[in-house]
């Protein structure tokens, strides 16, 4: 293997596009820079014709949207919310700050989602709802999950931090359950360096959620002239984001069909390149049921055992290339063993999580995504 270099390829650089600095001009120039501006207005109407949800709302991140989900849910302490332990501890602590349990059931080994044949084992009379996080922009098994909820009277929230311009059988994710989550993280394809999204789909909550967002006050009702004052009429918090932030994320809406066009053929040039490597016994590749249509957030893979992982990891990022692994499973946090409780082995999430590597992903990777690649074969290979 050749010495390490002082080059260095990130793992990810956020793609600004040519049109930022422009609404962001634009937004400075109206002096409406708070929450609930014109720019604001204009991305919640592009989500909501995209999405094809009752009502979008901006958020200051996909945190936030989780949070107004559990206030909108009415959860009590020790109500309970079914969720994969592989995923980022926001999922958790939206619930736990409700005082609810989070309850940990394993993944699938195809698509790292929640394993829906494992759900209704999970159910017991403090259920309250089912929390499906879209891995990798790759949609849950909706159709099953929405049927056990169904049958169990459970709500459905659907955490697509990673799933913006992704579809389960046709629909969009976020459009499926009671209640959806985007990120506009500076890692996602969509972004505004923090922000988020709360979708909603049962149009019951909508009034509610206008709210709770704006610190418990029907100040939304006010603007549009349904009364004529507003004050505080139910819990709530401030999740809005400025208007500069909603400025940055309508520029990166209005070229999303290019982002993502963009995003495809890197995702798609990392699959063919992997490959060969999956054939010969090296790795394993993501797995995208044909019935989804995924958005290319991220490209990863798996290796055989976590020692290969650990010293692929260390060739990749010790010339230089910004790989990393994802989550450590929340079950086997220290807050995860203290708030929440499993259902059933977790074998699947722990293997998982010990063997994933992210490749870098980002847009104009250029020359560096074919050095990434080069460096990458090296290190395989080293390991024979």
């Amino acid at each position: 293997m050749k010495p390490a270099t002082n080059r260095r390829t990130p793992f990810n650089k956020p793609y600004v596009g040519d049109r930022a600095l422009e609404h962001l001009r634009r937004s400075l120039e109206s002096r409406s820079l708070s929450g609930d501006g014109p720019y604001t207005a204009m991305c919640q109407q592009w989500l909501e014709e995209d999405i094809g949800c009752r009502k979008a709302l901006l958020t200051h991140s996909c945190t936030g949207a989780l949070e107004m989900a559990a206030l909108l849910l009415n959860l009590e302490p020790g109500d309970e919310v079914i969720m994969p332990s592989y995923t980022f501890v926001s999922t958790a602590n939206a619930f736990v700050l409700r005082g609810a349990v989070p309850v940990f059931v394993d993944i699938r080994a195809d698509t790292l989602n929640l394993d829906e044949s494992l759900i209704e084992a999970a159910i017991t009379p403090r259920t309250r709802a089912i929390c499906a996080v879209h891995y990798a922009g790759v949609g849950c098994e909706m159709d099953p999950i929405m049927s056990i909820a169904e049958r169990h009277g459970l709500s459905v929230v659907e955490d697509a931090a990673q799933g913006i311009r992704a579809r389960y059988r046709g629909l969009p994710l976020g459009s499926i359950g009671s209640l959806g989550a985007l990120s506009f993280h500076e890692t996602k394809n969509v972004v505004s360096g923090e922000g988020g999204a709360l979708l909603l789909n049962d149009p019951e909550l909508v009034e509610r959620a206008e709210i709770i967002r704006e610190k418990g006050t029907n100040r939304s009702r006010f603007f549009r002239g349904h009364v004529d004052k507003y004050t505080w009429v139910d819990v709530g918090s401030s999740y809005l984001p400025s208007d500069l932030i909603a400025a940055l994320l309508y520029s990166q809406l209005d070229e999303v069909d290019e982002i993502s066009r963009q995003r495809m053929e890197l995702w798609s040039a990392y699959h063919a390149w992997a490959k060969r490597h999956e054939e010969e016994g090296r790795l394993r590749r993501p797995v995208v049921p044909p019935h989804c249509d995924h958005n290319a957030h991220m490209y990863y893979v798996l290796l055989p055992t976590g020692e290969k992982r650990a010293r692929f990891l260390g060739s990749l990022n010790g010339r230089g290339i910004g790989s990393v692994f994802h989550y450590v499973p929340l079950h086997d946090s220290p807050a995860g063993v203290r708030y929440g409780r499993t259902s059933g082995r977790l074998d699947v999430t722990s293997d998982a999580s010990e063997r994933l590597v992210r490749m870098p992903f980002w847009l104009g990777m250029g020359e560096a995504f074919e050095e990434v690649l080069r460096i990458a074969d090296e290190a395989l290979l080293d390991e024979e």
